[in-house]
């Protein structure tokens, strides 16, 4: 199960690569839909469904969805049932989709799946496969900030208040013996809640000095002139946690196994050829990226190439770093002490790991049994 992150191959082809866009990751509250990856549905229907809809963000931490949209492999998989992407800025909409039924599936970060399970009492989702662990980095201004001793009375970047990133942060801080008020961002270290397309700019500007974000504006801040003081995979046992699930609707997945079984083999299938065709997935990558529908902006190699060897694709959802993140918001004053034990159904991608010859992943005692 381990995640396996594109190493050597990556390197070399990016320097041979004129490579297209990636998004800036912002977040806003609207889901847009992406014509351009409806691949067109051919043979019989899965589970007798027209449509599967399924909802992830334009970002590097969500590469799964996006290339195997871009390769048609999650078409291949439900056959004659199409796929209809929606493309969402924050956590917060996409639960709020996957709710009303907007969406079926959704590809999503530990902080909103664990909210929207528990703000439901345990009956709105299921975390039903991983997608991607890392690509998470505090990047500051070398000019300001040194070392991690250099952070006091400086302001930090995340994208959302109690997004991942901000728990992460927050709970960093805490274990540094700096006092931040959760809520407010103030105290020895102000946290400045901005929306990652915004980042950048604040940094060029010095209105912060340093940011706590996801891939790929980790990157970007990088290739203007900021230093990665701390990468979050040193932070964690092996390097590994978890910054993308999979969730679907319990209704759905109670209605439509076969389709969620579809999905998930689609999903598994393209973190292989990912790891498999490294350079072929960097392009298909920012081809998807490139779409109007989702960015329509084109990133430099030294964005993108950095961004996608930070970023490792699981088909594990990494459970036990689940749990660690919802006890960090804890911690940080941000969640009530939750209730987490079935918030995985991990079923049906043991059964396609199974039939792929790969090893089960466990649910770390938060599953259904």
């Amino acid at each position: 199960m381990p995640a396996v992150r594109p190493r050597h191959p990556v390197a070399a082809a990016l320097a041979l690569l004129l490579l297209g866009a990636v998004s800036a990751c912002g977040y806003g509250s609207e889901a847009r839909k992406d014509p351009a990856a409806e691949v067109a549905a051919k043979g019989p229907k899965t589970d007798g469904l027209d449509t599967v809809k399924i909802g992830f963000f334009g970002n590097v931490t969500h590469a799964t969805p996006l290339i195997g949209l871009q390769e048609g492999l999650f078409q291949k998989e439900l056959g004659g049932t199409a796929v209809k992407p929606s493309v969402f800025n924050a956590g917060p909409a996409e639960i709020e989709a996957l709710n009303s039924g907007a969406i079926d599936i959704g590809w999503i970060g530990p902080s909103p799946a664990i909210n929207g399970y528990t703000k439901s009492h345990g009956k709105s989702l299921k975390i039903i496969g991983g997608s991607a662990s890392g690509g998470v980095s505090l990047v500051v201004n070398p000019k300001k900030v040194k070392s991690l001793d250099d952070l006091k009375g400086k302001k930090i970047a995340t994208p959302q208040l109690g997004n991942t990133q901000d728990v992460a942060l927050l709970n960093y801080l805490a274990e540094k013996g700096f006092t931040v008020d959760a809520t407010t961002g103030k105290g020895d270290v102000t946290v400045q809640r901005t929306e990652n397309k915004v980042t950048p700019t604040a940094f060029q500007q010095g209105a912060i000095d340093a940011a706590w974000v996801p891939e790929p504006t980790a990157a970007k801040l990088v290739s203007i002139g900021g230093k990665t003081l701390l990468d979050e995979k040193d932070l964690w046992k092996d390097g590994k946690f978890v910054i993308t699930n999979m969730i679907v609707s319990q209704k759905f997945l109670a209605e439509h196994p076969k389709a969620v079984e579809a999905v998930l083999r689609a999903s598994v299938r393209t973190n292989a050829w990912i790891r498999s065709h490294p350079a072929e997935a960097v392009k298909a990558l920012n081809d998807k990226l490139a779409d109007p529908q989702i960015s329509g902006k084109a990133l430099p190699a030294d964005v993108i190439g950095p961004a996608f060897k930070n970023t490792d694709v699981t088909d594990d959802p990494l459970a036990a770093t689940l749990r660690q993140e919802a006890d960090h918001a804890v911690k940080a004053g941000l969640l009530q002490k939750p209730d987490l034990k079935g918030i995985y159904d991990l079923r049906l991608l043991n059964k396609v790991l199974k039939a792929e010859g790969k090893r089960p992943v466990d649910a770390a005692g938060l599953g259904n049994d």
